[in-house]
């Protein structure tokens, strides 16, 4: 007995840790810094960190109130009905459950090249056909609607990234408007804002008002560091919010996640510090790395180098753990995460080693 037929799906490629890293080379863990998953510098926020533990004793209950809890503060940030809030096991969750609630069998969904591998994979899960929009390192990887447009041919999904991975560009709000006005009336525009926090452009959630064709996603993975509790959640158009009951999974979002959501969702002090940590790590790689680098609006930097996989491996050895993006189709590029102070004058300091060499 075999599975089914997976031989056109792709498997997601992730950042490799540093325990990892340091079993591999034998060396103690401590000597390595990792920048390659885009992860916060600073760690989970404490709001968050003490309601995990506060929580704890209750998780022999499945999480309804605390799921309630959670999508009533979420409404209220963004100022939409409780219904429009879909909480799911990370972004990724919420990508399963748009593509549950909108793809038959050979639909197509259109996706950003290169861009996030889950896009593509979600879509084959439900049967559905991978079509792709190029972001060209000849336009500096600039995103508009003429990127969209190159080969959009009535997708009925269409994913937009903003603040795109692994390039740090973003769509501007009007672009968005324009490619939601100009797809067709069957076509949902998917805006992933994964790294929404660390742009000062508006979010798409604005458009919500008037239109009943685009979504948004959000994720409490980066900016609130709680990336390893796998909570995200979608804001979708009221109009068919009721959907969600119909396709998301039973209780994905676990007690502890959104109680940790819910704690972080208050902790501004953490966000503020964490996003002005990040502005500052990205103008000291502009400045002081000895490479081209391209304008970042995530927490993390496009850096080209050469051969990725080469200086990636190099960097390794020297003990900071960058992502060669040739898994992107970016052979030539590394990404590297925004981290602390030290951390980032550190990648900085070998890398640019590296290239002189």
């Amino acid at each position: 007995m075999q599975p089914r037929d997976l031989s056109q799906h792709e498997e997601y490629v992730a950042g490799r840790g540093i325990e990892e890293v340091a079993r591999e080379l034998g060396r103690d863990p401590a000597e390595f810094v990792k920048l390659a998953s885009n992860e916060n510098p600073l760690g989970p926020s404490p709001a968050a960190v003490g309601a995990i533990r506060e929580s704890a004793d209750d998780v022999h209950h499945y999480p309804k109130a605390v799921h309630a809890d959670l999508v009533a503060a979420l409404a209220e940030r963004w100022d939409v009905s409780h219904e429009q809030i879909w909480l799911a096991n990370g972004g990724d969750g919420v990508l399963d459950y748009l593509g549950r609630a909108m793809l038959d069998p050979g639909d197509a969904v259109l996706v950003p090249d290169p861009g996030f591998a889950y896009y593509g994979m979600s879509a084959r899960f439900h049967h559905g056909q991978v079509n792709t929009y190029p972001v060209e390192e000849a336009d500096d990887f600039d995103l508009s609607p003429a990127n969209v447009f190159e080969t959009y041919d009535g997708e009925r999904i269409v994913y937009l990234t903003s603040p795109h991975n692994p390039t740090g560009s973003r769509f501007a709000l009007e672009h968005v408007a324009t490619i939601a006005e100009r797809t067709d009336d069957e076509t949902l525009v998917v805006v992933d804002e994964a790294y929404g926090e660390f742009t000062d452009g508006p979010s798409a959630i604005g458009l919500l008002d008037e239109r009943d064709d685009v979504a948004v996603i959000r994720t409490f993975s980066k900016a609130y560091g709680i990336a390893g509790l796998r909570l995200g959640y979608g804001v979708v158009p009221k109009s068919w919010a009721d959907a969600y009951a119909k396709v998301n999974t039973p209780f994905a979002a676990s007690a502890v996640a959104c109680a940790a959501g819910l704690a972080a969702l208050e902790d501004g002090d953490h966000v503020e510090e964490t996003t002005d940590l990040v502005r500052w790590a990205r103008e000291y790689m502009y400045e002081h790395l000895e490479a081209p680098t391209y304008e970042s609006h995530g927490n993390f930097v496009l850096v080209e180098v050469g051969d990725a996989g080469e200086v990636s491996e190099t960097l390794k050895r020297r003990g900071v753990i960058v992502r060669d993006c040739s898994s992107f189709g970016l052979p030539e590029h590394v990404r590297i995460t925004c981290g602390t102070r030290e951390e980032t004058r550190r990648a900085v300091s070998e890398l640019n080693e590296v290239l002189a060499e």
